[in-house]
């Protein structure tokens, strides 16, 4: 599966990136909003791993954008943030296509990969 991972940290991003290609993924990361939908538009990805706390536009404003496009709003997204998942109603959830919500300090890379293994995108 082709993931758009889009984490402002770099270190963050290395051990996402690391397991999630050990696990048969192809990763695209991206630091921002702004080189992130670039790069869709470059190859469009299977899925997208989004932090909501980003420089200059933050995820929420990134999943509008992304969602404007429609070619892209049957990718799935799943939201791994710093961000409690409070803060995202599930009504906009739902209507953002946010298939799963992880909270960072809960969540374990083995929880993440379990979570893209149940989109059923092949590999």
């Amino acid at each position: 599966m082709r993931i758009l991972l889009i984490e402002p940290d770099k270190i963050l991003a290395d051990i996402y990136s690391q397991a999630l290609a050990e696990s048969g993924h192809t990763v695209n990361w991206q630091p921002d909003a702004q080189q992130a939908v670039l790069a869709a538009d470059e190859r469009k990805p299977d899925a997208v791993i989004l932090e909501l706390q980003l420089a200059a536009h933050n995820g929420v404003e990134f999943l509008y954008e992304f969602r404007s496009y429609s070619e892209w709003q049957d990718i799935p997204v799943v939201v791994l943030s710093t961000v409690p998942d409070v803060s995202l109603s599930p009504t906009l959830q739902s209507q953002l296509g946010v298939v799963a919500y992880h909270y960072k300090p809960r969540t374990t890379l083995k929880q993440l990969l379990k979570t893209l293994d149940e989109l059923a995108i092949p590999v």
